[in-house]
């Protein structure tokens, strides 16, 4: 516990991946104040083309009680 799926268009480097990786870490285990142990992180590349179909209408539209940020919401 926890464990976190970023999905993103794909196209970043492994290096990108490993740095947002670890920020993500960083972020649960001061916001949950929990050990870095405890935290996994999974990275899921998604073609542009299939973003709509595969993340925005199934994660997105058909879930709003989970969705905490949304995309063009810049409030903080």
């Amino acid at each position: 516990m926890p464990h976190v799926i970023v999905k993103l268009y794909s196209g970043r480097s492994e290096g990108q991946k490993q740095a947002l990786a670890q920020a993500v870490t960083e972020a649960v285990t001061r916001a949950l104040d929990c050990g870095e142990d405890s935290v996994s992180v999974g990275i899921e590349d998604i073609d542009p083309k299939d973003w709509t179909a595969t993340v925005y209408t199934p994660d997105i539209i058909d879930k709003p009680g989970t969705i905490y940020k949304k995309p063009g919401d810049d409030r903080r």
